[in-house]
Formats: structure tokens, C-alpha cells, sequence
């Protein structure tokens, strides 16, 4: 838990809700507990079995189930507490004004997400495998940068947990 309580899920889906009222999360392992623990619910619930096949499998998943009325799709990840919403609601603002543009968090020489993908990519981020992440195909594509402060560091071990804890907790 984050300091206050919050789980990581329920913060990415308030980030989410930064970007668009239709918030989906893709889930896998631990489904339904990660469900039943996430304070904040999206709108939408979607199940991915393979989940252990890796990141791509998950947006597959996610891009699979939006509907032909849809121009792009954001991309949040859980495990970046520390996005500025003020980042966040730029990215929104750039994909409402050139929604076929894609457009990626700024990480220096490359984007990466949060990030908008517009339909025109789905095919590549689609055909990705494994923990191949949208980030190759935005980079590919010439995505705009948008800067979010807050990208780096995101959760993927202890120490890193340990250290978006002890910022989280002097934020507050």
C-alpha cells in the first residue's frame, strides 16, 4: 500500500480517469483478488489469462476489447504513482487536438507511456510478443513527446518500491 493506503491499482486508475471517463484495467495474475482490493474500480474489468506471456499479451487484450468507435487508446501502466497530473492532463489535451498522432511520455531520447495510441498503430502493438511494450512501436512511429513528471521511477523491485513509498510520503 501507498502511504494513505492506496493500492497502486487504484492510483493508476485515478490517473487514467485523467485521460478519458472510460477506464478499463486489464488484469491477469491474482484476478479477481487485485479486483476486489482496487478501492478505485474502473468501468471495466478485463480478464487476461495468459497474463505470464508477458506485457504485450495484456495490451493485445485491452485493444481487443475497445469498439469500433474508438480513436486511439491510452496506455497506463500501475506501477508509476509518481505521474504529475498536470503531465497527464497534457496528453489528453495533445490527443484530443491530433488523435491520429501518437503521442508518449518523454523519457529523454525515447517515449514510452503513459502514452496515446492511435487505432492506425493497433496492428503493431498487436503484433507484439512477450515484454515488448508499446514503446518500441510509438518510437517507431515517430511519437510526440509529452513531458510527465513523475515517469521515472516506476515499481518493478523492492528498492524501487521502497523509494516511490519514501517520495510518496514526503509529498504528503
Amino acid at each position: 500500500m501507498l502511504p494513505g493506503g492506496e493500492s497502486l491499482l487504484s492510483r493508476a486508475v485515478g490517473q487514467a480517469r485523467l485521460l478519458s471517463r472510460q477506464v478499463r484495467v486489464v488484469a491477469g495474475c491474482g484476478y479477481p483478488l487485485v479486483r476486489y482490493r482496487c478501492a478505485l474500480q474502473p468501468g471495466a474489468w478485463i480478464y487476461h489469462p495468459d497474463w505470464s506471456q508477458g506485457l504485450a499479451g495484456s495490451l493485445a487484450a485491452g485493444i481487443h476489447q475497445l469498439g469500433r468507435q474508438a480513436l486511439g487508446v491510452f496506455v497506463v501502466l500501475a506501477d508509476q504513482p509518481l505521474l504529475a497530473p498536470e503531465g497527464l492532463k497534457q496528453l489528453a489535451a495533445q490527443a484530443r487536438a491530433e488523435p491520429e498522432r501518437p503521442w508518449g511520455a518523454s523519457y529523454g531520447d525515447r517515449v514510452g507511456v503513459p502514452a496515446w495510441i492511435p487505432r492506425s498503430l493497433w496492428p503493431q502493438v498487436v503484433a507484439l510478443a512477450g515484454d515488448a511494450g508499446a514503446g518500441r512501436v510509438l518510437n517507431r512511429s515517430g511519437a510526440g513527446a509529452i513531458d510527465i513528471a513523475g515517469v521515472q521511477p516506476d515499481v518493478d523491485t523492492p528498492e524501487s518500491w521502497q523509494e516511490v513509498r519514501r517520495l510518496l510520503a514526503e509529498q504528503t
